[in-house]
């Protein structure tokens, strides 16, 4: 391989675009989704990304793995490749500590992690809540999720807000909640949530969720923008067998991929930064997650844009299904 037509690529692969959040701070258009990766896997995926030109993370504490995203980042800083001001990291506040009393200490405690004094964004992860632990959720005898029914999201995100005033978080937002709640939070808010993180891909693509953050200026994050084999793996081992389908195979896909000359993933995490949303896909693969940044030197027609529009399924890949029960929650979005 010609090493410097490589570098060349690496370099080019660097200048992904932003987008403005409505506080006119801005957000990496792609970034490395970490969920499920263990330790070995995130570092050197980690490692793999941030010398490709990722600068935006995706962490959270039920993730388990934030010290080892933070070992690495802090090698890269102290190395002098990155500086902090080109990172934009994210992570969130677990279920088990959605509740006003728990929100700056899991903060302290994911920046104690990541070895940051602040994250540039930080989310309510889901809108329902379970009892504070230290591990696994609690479960009854037969093995239902127990539920803190007494979730209050307004109390919440006042405290949310505190840990922007004391410069903890640049950004606050929402993961998983629905537009009633949402509207909720921006009925009763100082500081608006400015993202919302949502599952988001051909076969489940949020239009109503998505043209309602658009009217009340908030991005959205895709997560699992290529699906998530991971959920399924989840799933099954929790007894739930279901038929989830493969993007990438799509045939429409395959046949845009060729015509483009982009792989399929490619042309699904195209869809949608040209939709205007941001996208974090998950890959250790070093091959994938070249493919997945490079995706700034072509544009999907206006007609590939509504055929992949039409492709819509509404197949939701993450409903919770393996933490049983929980959609007995008076908060459960879904």
């Amino acid at each position: 391989m010609n090493i410097a037509k490589t570098v060349t690529k690496i370099v080019k692969m660097a200048n992904i675009p932003k987008i403005a959040f409505s506080n006119g701070l801005e957000i990496p258009a792609v970034g490395l989704g970490t969920w499920r990766a263990p330790d070995n896997e995130v570092e050197t995926a980690l490692e793999t990304a941030l010398k490709c030109g990722y600068r935006h993370i995706d962490a959270a504490p039920v993730y388990l793995n934030e010290p080892v995203i933070g070992r690495t980042l802090k090698r890269f800083m102290d190395s002098g490749e990155i500086k902090r001001d080109e990172l934009f990291i994210c992570t969130k506040l677990p279920p088990h500590a959605n509740r006003p009393g728990c929100v700056e200490k899991y903060l302290k405690k994911s920046l104690e992690s990541l070895q940051l004094d602040y994250v540039d964004l930080y989310l309510i992860h889901t809108p329902f809540t379970v009892p504070e632990v230290d591990g696994e959720f609690l479960r009854d005898d037969n093995g239902y999720v127990i539920l803190d029914r007494e979730t209050d999201h307004v109390a919440t995100w006042k405290r949310m807000e505190d840990m922007v005033s004391q410069g903890l978080a640049r950004n606050i937002g929402l993961s998983n909640f629905n537009e009633r709640q949402i509207q909720r939070i921006l009925d009763n808010s100082t500081i608006k949530p400015v993202n919302l993180q949502i599952e988001v891909h051909v076969y489940l693509q949020q239009k109503s969720l998505v043209d309602f953050c658009r009217k009340n200026d908030i991005v959205v994050t895709a997560y699992s923008p290529l699906g998530s084999r991971g959920i399924a793996d989840m799933l099954k081992s929790a007894g739930i067998i279901r038929n989830i389908p493969d993007l990438v195979e799509n045939p429409v896909v395959m046949k845009m991929a060729s015509k483009y000359e982009k792989t399929p993933g490619q042309i699904l995490l195209k869809y949608n930064v040209q939709r205007g949303l941001v996208v974090i896909p998950k890959s250790t693969n070093e091959s994938r997650l070249r493919q997945n940044i490079d995706l700034f030197d072509f544009t999907l027609s206006e007609d590939d844009m509504e055929v992949l529009a039409d492709i819509n399924e509404n197949v939701r890949v993450c409903d919770f299904a393996f933490f049983k029960g929980m959609d007995k929650h008076p908060e459960f979005p879904f």
